[in-house]
């Protein structure tokens, strides 16, 4: 077993959802009292978001650069980022570590091809939404066609991320205006829809959506178990 070395904290809401995740895998591979080998490095998100509203993404790249490096020097095999939007600085946080880096995009860009899937609506912050190092890595890579939603949609998914579920706040009325946003983009011609913010899953389940829903905690999750135990671990999504 490969050890999980986990950047957390953005938020630890969701970032206890990948602790759980993880062991809940590893146990049903393994059986008995096992548990996932793990290391996690959390950081203040409060740091983390102004940094983002303040777009100084060299700062923050350098942050959680600082953040794999301690993981590799605490044991860690690999790097699993537990947050979508800060992939932005991903190649920062690679090159920082001779470990791998598991990205969630490609993990999540493979269990959409599983399910021969071919058009999918992106959920997330404004930043995973609207910028490209997560879209281009969907299309240019994996050749996926992405949705998002139009406004004022992107910015409903937004503020409900950052005011409410980075809180663990769960409000039935946001439920329903995102179930609404996803509607719009099957609509629009979504096969599935990704959500692509780690703490959407805690709003949004599979019985929520008419097509196939794409959670990318549980995905990337699996994935670092699947890389920690060997390729006969492949857990379908």
């Amino acid at each position: 077993m490969k050890t999980i070395g986990l950047i957390g904290g953005m938020s630890w809401e969701s970032s206890a959802c990948y602790y759980r995740l993880i062991n809940e895998a590893t146990k049903r591979r393994l059986g008995g009292h096992h548990s996932a080998r793990s290391v996690m490095y959390t950081v203040d998100f409060a740091e983390v978001e102004e940094m983002q509203q303040a777009g100084d993404w060299d700062r923050a790249g350098h942050m959680l650069g600082n953040a794999a490096r301690n993981l590799e020097r605490g044991g860690a095999d690999m790097i699993v980022l537990c947050t979508n939007t800060m992939h932005l600085v991903s190649d920062q946080i690679a090159d920082a570590v001779e470990i791998p880096f598991l990205h969630i995009a490609d993990a999540t860009a493979e269990a959409i091809k599983a399910r021969h899937v071919g058009a999918v609506g992106l959920l997330g912050t404004r930043f995973t939404m609207e910028k490209d190092f997560y879209r281009a890595r969907l299309t240019d890579v994996h050749g996926l066609r992405v949705i998002v939603p139009e406004e004022p949609d992107r910015t409903t998914v937004h503020d409900v991320i950052y005011n409410e579920l980075v809180h663990g706040r769960i409000e039935r009325s946001s439920h329903a205006a995102l179930t609404r946003v996803i509607d719009a983009l099957i609509e629009g011609g979504a096969e599935g829809v990704v959500l692509g913010c780690t703490e959407l899953g805690l709003l949004i389940g599979e019985d929520d959506v008419s097509v196939p829903l794409f959670d990318t905690t549980r995905i990337h999750a699996e994935h670092a178990v699947e890389m920690s135990l060997g390729p006969a671990s492949r857990i379908t999504p």
